[in-house]
């Protein structure tokens, strides 16, 4: 079979009232018109074209090296929009179908259901049709004696009768590719909003005596079209229902599916526990195993299995089997954790790699550095990095030990089996089983505490409770 799709994503979208382009607007971490473009793709046809309009060269941009693109230069409506796929389209054989960049939620399985229907009715046009439970605002589907499509009409236009019936139309067509290219240059504007409109190719094979028939879906919600912000969030509700149900499905455990977001490319494998208040981003994929802790959000990272995420952020980084962070620690991009690792309560790792065993508990910062196998950080250490102009390294060795309250200025190399006091402010290398101790020798002063106000304070408080007593 050969098929071809048309995406109608011209439209700037005044009712969102943004600077983004309507189609842009995300559900659940993708832009509507990638939600729209990722289904048709399922169907494998030969050849995808979007409709853009005017200034949407980020549209262009997102769906780069994915579509052909069919520039819509002024807001005509619907007909001329779809006819502006006409020099790459307009003479080739096959079906075509149409489809608005604004409906995230169609999935390709209803598109090759109408596909299907259209083949068995050979017919020169098919509707994709819903039961609406309020109608309301819709195009209503008024079938004839034999099933078909007789018109559609339009609420403004409907009569009492008309207006009761509750199958509307979608928005969505399957055509014969050369027939709508011909019935396109025979509509006119001739309407109210002097606009031409795809809906009025339908009457035009109908005085033809050609088939329109028309296929109802069974979820009238896959149908939603977003026109604001409203039903954008109506949109990234039902999205958000149907990710967390597939996940489950797939052996997920979700603990309260209602406040877990978790984003339309993320992966998670069987027997992981979800915790509520997760919210999971962008490319994520997380192994099998594991626990994510309640509150914790990551974006864009790799967790193998058998990993702990307790209340903790991470962007862009990586988890090995076996590892676990928290609560309330930070991995940003570019932070490597090895298998085993334990990453504590209130820990940033920026562009660093953390070896096999090697354990940092708490309050530290481990920034553009690679710590080798089993290494112990104590508490409160700082990699420090930056020296206000440049971003230095610095290379820990394997089974080290780093006291706490300790700095490392980079760059710094310290080898395997090397021993950093704690309170040091190491700026020199330090050598395999060596000591480095770098702090100032304590001096204890007699009596010094006190000539302080607060020691004399304390000692007339103390002399009073004395004298009550």
């Amino acid at each position: 079979m050969t098929a071809y799709a048309i995406i109608l994503a011209a439209g700037q979208g005044t009712r969102m009232k943004s600077k983004l382009y309507k189609v842009l607007h995300q559900v659940c971490g993708k832009s509507m018109v990638e939600h729209v473009l990722s289904q048709v793709k399922e169907l494998e046809p030969d050849q995808i074209v979007t409709i853009v309009g005017h200034g949407s060269e980020k549209v262009k941009e997102t769906l780069a090296g994915q579509t052909e693109f069919a520039l819509q230069k002024e807001q005509l409506g619907t007909g001329h929009a779809v006819l502006q796929a006409e020099k790459i389209l307009g003479q080739k054989q096959g079906l075509t179908i149409v489809v608005c960049g604004d409906t995230p939620l169609f999935k390709a399985a209803t598109f090759k259901q109408l596909m299907a229907y259209h083949q068995k009715k050979r017919a020169v046009a098919t509707i994709l049709t819903a039961a609406a439970p309020d109608p309301t605002g819709y195009g209503r589907i008024i079938r004839d004696q034999t099933g078909d499509v007789a018109k559609i009409v339009e609420q403004k236009d409907a009569t009492t009768q008309e207006a009761a019936v509750h199958e509307i139309n979608t928005g969505v067509y399957c055509f014969d590719n050369r027939a709508l290219f011909q019935a396109l240059h025979q509509i006119t504007n001739q309407n109210a909003q002097h606009e031409y409109y795809l809906t009025d190719v339908i009457e035009i094979f109908n005085r033809s005596k050609q088939t329109v028939a028309a296929y109802k879906m069974a979820d009238f919600n896959e149908s939603m079209g977003v026109n604001d912000r409203v039903a954008l969030a109506q949109a990234t509700a039902l999205m958000r229902q149907r990710i967390n149900r597939r996940l489950m499905e797939n052996g997920v455990t979700l603990i309260d599916p209602q406040t877990t977001y978790i984003d339309a490319d993320v992966q998670v494998g069987a027997d992981t526990v979800i915790e509520p208040g997760v919210v999971l981003r962008g490319q994520t994929v997380i192994g099998r195993d594991c626990l994510i802790g309640a509150h914790s959000q990551i974006s864009d990272s790799l967790l193998a299995d058998h990993v702990t995420v307790t209340a903790s952020y991470l962007e862009k980084a990586q988890m090995d089997y076996g590892s676990d962070i928290g609560p309330y620690s930070h991995l940003r991009p570019q932070a490597k954790i090895g298998p085993a690792v334990h990453i504590g309560n209130f820990v940033e790792v920026k562009k660093a790699q953390i070896g096999k065993g090697t354990k940092v508990g708490h309050l530290t910062y481990v920034g553009d550095a690679t710590l080798g196998q089993h290494i112990n950080v104590g508490c409160g250490c700082v990699f420090v990095n930056y020296d206000g102009v440049g971003k230095h390294h610095t290379n820990v060795g394997d089974y080290s030990f780093i006291g706490s309250a300790s700095n490392m200025i980079a760059p710094l190399e310290i080898a395997d089996h090397a021993y950093v006091a704690a309170g040091s402010t190491v700026t020199d290398d330090v050598a395999a089983h060596d000591m480095a101790i770098a702090r100032g020798r304590q001096v204890n002063k007699k009596g010094y505490y006190d000539r302080y106000p607060v020691a004399q304070a304390a000692k007339k408080a103390a002399e009073s409770e004395k004298s009550k007593k």
